[in-house]
């Protein structure tokens, strides 16, 4: 029954990440849904930033923080350790929902492009930054990112095998495809308001910051890491820049 529970806490976690993973194209891009990141200033400007800078705060702490090794060690003296991804996955769920729920538009133009082409070309470049954010997510093994595999092998009272460490496509031409895709998402937009313009940079000070917390734990978790690091850039991809032997970034 135990096994089971289990289980099924993991699946409903990935459920409502999922849910509210698809809201968020809409609410970033303002496409298609009732409340998006550009709506209608309804606070005084001072109110509604202190609000803002709250809610990516939130999103920051609890996203980088119950990422480090120290948290999960933390964290599983309570919970199963079968159990403890899907709790990451579920509370950074509920910290994006509220983001979405609670955030206060600002108003005002900072930029927007002229022509239906250059519309048509950064939507796209959006939407693209949105499937290469999904694909990385495979490419480092999506189930056991989002606490499926965990669970799985609970469920069948298994122990979980490690992960190896490996390059797989993106990662043998640049650190963090992940990151990337973060960073198309939040600054590709035809039309860069006040608003939007407070979350892209809160966002890239935290992906900032948060790949020097992540390569800090890879550094101590795996030894092949320094010399991935010195080869393999971190956020431009370099063609020319190839490990020679199978080694790769991946959050412990």
């Amino acid at each position: 029954m135990k096994r089971a529970l289990i289980f099924g806490y993991g699946v409903v976690s990935y459920a409502l990440f999922f849910g509210v993973f698809l809201y968020a194209i809409g609410f970033i891009g303002n496409i298609g849904v009732p409340r998006s990141i550009d709506g209608d200033p309804t606070l005084p400007l001072g109110t509604a930033l202190l609000i803002d800078v709250a809610l990516l705060a939130l999103f920051a702490i609890q996203h980088s923080g119950m990422a480090r090794p120290a948290f999960k060690r933390w964290l599983t003296r309570f919970i199963p350790e079968a159990a403890e991804r899907s709790t990451y996955v579920l509370l950074s769920t509920v910290c994006l929902g509220l983001l979405m729920a609670y955030w206060a538009p600002l108003g005002g133009v900072v930029w927007q492009v002229g022509s239906r082409w250059a519309e048509i070309s950064l939507i796209s470049l959006y939407l693209g930054s949105w499937l290469l954010l999904l694909y990385v997510t495979f490419l480092i093994n999506h189930f056991d990112l989002f606490g499926l595999r965990q669970v799985w092998h609970a469920l069948r009272d298994k122990p979980v095998p490690p992960l190896k460490f490996v390059t797989p496509t993106l990662y043998r031409i640049v650190r963090h495809p992940l990151y990337i895709g973060w960073l198309g998402i939040v600054w590709f937009t035809p039309t860069m308001t006040v608003t939007h313009l407070v979350f892209a940079l809160g966002a890239t000070g935290y992906i900032l910051i948060g790949i020097k917390l992540e390569e800090r734990d890879l550094e101590a978790a795996h030894p092949e890491y320094a010399q991935y690091k010195r080869k393999v850039p971190a956020l431009i991809p370099s063609l020319s820049r190839r490990l020679t032997r199978s080694v790769a970034a991946q959050e412990a």
